[in-house]
């Protein structure tokens, strides 16, 4: 039976990958209590609807970073997507493409950024993890420059990887064929075991991952560039503020979907009180637990620009290539209009904090 909802596309991603490779992408940090929160946290939050307003027409469109999208929904960073299909980031760029949103590509892609941008034509930002060897950094920041990215979306919230009990349970290693390619002639991957390639392969590469990282090297980030610089991964009020004097672009709200500290707040949970700290100094996104059409307008209510959709988009991917990312976007675009339409906005800016209630 074909999928009705987003989450019927799970069960599909679990019949068709292999259990280690499924569980990395499904499964969250310790006890996994911030990934179910943060789709507890929606359930907590009412629509209140208006009637008698004219949705014979409803337009979806919306604007991030001066970029027009269809849709205020963006594919979310996720690494190594041919795990899930051979195509992996090439078939979802295409369907992000052809959905008229924006992906942002993983560092850890298991394609390389050169060949996914030149996959679709479409915009994409390139998330950015910061590492020791600042060369690195600066190699990756400038390859997405040449190559049209549009943004730099660097991710804050890893010092160091997350405990993700399911890896440690399933002894997760990447499969032979499965590389972060971006890192080819760029890190010293030599002398690199293949018959232990996956297991030594990912410690390698947190290795790299600089957790002295500050301020100062937000600043730093700022001078190598001149994309928008965007920070994933603030929770907290007063790095939201920093990031705002600093002078980013944006910054996206979000708990890394659960899979780094467990036990965090949701990002929808601190949304009103972030967008209220940084004003329009800076655009504000959010990403964890997005199901819905009414999940979408439920973040748009407290604030938020777009979501970033992570989980799902790679359940379509395993489901059926291309076609099975294309089907889960439009899916959510539908429903966002609908749920749009029956609650009384005919287009995303007549969306305001009176339209949601906690239960």
């Amino acid at each position: 039976m074909d999928p009705v909802n987003l989450s019927e596309f799970e069960p599909l991603a679990r019949e068709r990958m292999a259990q280690q490779a499924f569980d990395y992408v499904s499964g969250g940090a310790d006890d996994e209590i911030s990934m179910k929160e943060n789709r507890a946290a929606f359930a907590r939050l009412a629509l209140l609807p208006r009637v008698l307003i004219d949705v014979s027409t409803v337009d979806t469109s919306t604007r991030v970073l001066n970029q027009d999208i269809s849709f205020p929904v963006m594919v979310a960073p996720t690494a190594f997507q041919t795990l899930a299909h051979a195509d992996g980031e090439l078939a979802t760029a295409r369907a992000t493409t052809a959905a008229g949103t924006i992906m942002i590509v993983s560092t850890l892609a298991s394609h390389r950024l050169e060949d996914i941008a030149a996959a679709a034509p479409g915009p994409k930002w390139f998330q950015l993890y910061c590492y020791k060897e600042r060369s690195v950094t600066q190699e990756l920041v400038k390859r997405a420059e040449t190559n049209g990215y549009q943004a730099i979306c660097v991710t804050v919230d890893v010092p160091r990887l997350g405990r993700r009990e399911r890896d440690f349970r399933n002894q997760f290693t990447l499969p032979p064929d499965v590389v972060p390619r971006n890192f080819e002639g760029v890190a010293d991957l030599a002398g690199i075991d293949p018959a232990e390639h996956g297991s030594h392969l990912t410690a390698h590469i947190a290795s790299l991952l600089d957790d002295s990282l500050t301020w100062d090297d937000i600043d730093w980030l700022k001078s190598i560039t001149t994309l928008p610089l965007i920070l994933k991964g603030i929770l907290a009020t007063e790095d939201a503020k920093l990031a705002s004097e600093v002078g980013v672009a944006g910054i996206v709200v979000s708990n890394h979907g659960g899979r780094q500290l467990d036990g965090v707040v949701t990002a929808l949970d601190v949304l009103p009180d972030i967008v209220s700290a940084v004003g329009d100094r800076v655009e504000v996104f959010m990403d964890g637990g997005i199901r819905r059409g009414t999940d979408v307008v439920k973040a748009l209510a407290l604030g938020a620009r777009a979501v970033l959709l992570g989980r799902p988009s790679v359940w379509g991917l395993a489901a059926d290539g291309e076609a099975g990312v294309t089907k889960v976007l439009h899916m959510l675009r539908d429903e966002v209009e609908l749920a749009l339409a029956l609650c009384g906005c005919p287009n995303v800016a007549a969306v305001s904090s009176e339209l949601v209630r906690s239960r």
